[in-house]
């Protein structure tokens, strides 16, 4: 008889595919990965370090929550070289976590360790422009992609050299999109929507999935390195 294992999110029974694997799903490995960082940081913001000190407990620092973003951003981004590309709906829901994951390491390093960030990006020198238009447009993919869009709307899959076999999912390529809607938004949120949008269409639009994250993820590791108590991790992420 095959191995069989409960899922950890949702307990259902699934035959594993990798040693290590705890979900049955790749959905159910988004949400796991999403409602634990939510406990961190609502923990992080509920409890503080005074409450923290009273109950007799260790703050969950920014740190902390920084290097296990980190760590799932490095593994969620390493998958995107492994998944399959004929199983598209895996690959899409890959690649929407890899999204996910980048979007949340950028934030928290702009919140918490600004210093830091802006230290990473006056290092870039000329890639400044291109390193920050590329957060911008992932932003963009992160609030729209499965909400307003399909995954199948932003991402072309791409045949291999030779036309006949499925390429890498790190060589398909975002799509161009048409304008938003943004007639129902107030200006403020009109002029956000549409500069996240222009920064998808110039520095995402018909470039490769793996040059995105690539850029995205050795930036991240890079700004990551200054902060305290995170030292060298991702160093495998390069």
């Amino acid at each position: 008889m095959a191995e069989t294992r409960s899922c950890e999110r949702c307990g259902t029974p699934f035959e594993p595919k990798r040693e290590h694997a705890r979900f049955c799903s790749a959905r159910c490995r988004v949400a796991w990965n999403r409602e634990n960082w939510n406990q961190v940081n609502a923990q992080q913001q509920k409890w503080g370090s005074e409450n923290w000190a009273e109950e007799g407990g260790d703050q969950p620092s920014a740190a902390s929550a920084l290097g296990w973003a980190i760590i799932a951003m490095r593994d969620t981004t390493e998958r995107l070289g492994k998944v399959k590309s004929g199983d598209q709906p895996q690959a899409f829901a890959v690649i929407g976590e890899a999204v996910w994951w980048v979007t949340i390491v950028d934030a928290t390093l702009v919140r918490y360790h600004p210093d830091a960030y802006e230290d990473t990006l006056a290092g870039s020198g000329a890639e400044r422009g291109l390193i920050e238009g590329t957060f911008a447009g992932l932003r963009y993919v992160r609030n729209r992609m499965g909400y307003y869009a399909d995954h199948a709307d932003f991402i072309e899959p791409r045949l291999s050299d030779d036309n006949e076999h499925d390429a890498p999912i790190t060589d398909w390529a975002w799509q161009s999109l048409p304008e938003p809607p943004v007639e129902s938004l107030p200006p403020r949120g009109q002029e956000w929507e549409m500069s996240r949008y222009e920064a998808y269409q110039d520095h995402l639009a018909d470039r490769t999935i793996g040059e995105t994250f690539e850029r995205a993820a050795t930036f991240l590791i890079l700004a990551s390195r200054t902060v305290d108590g995170i030292g060298q991790l991702g160093e495998s992420a390069d």
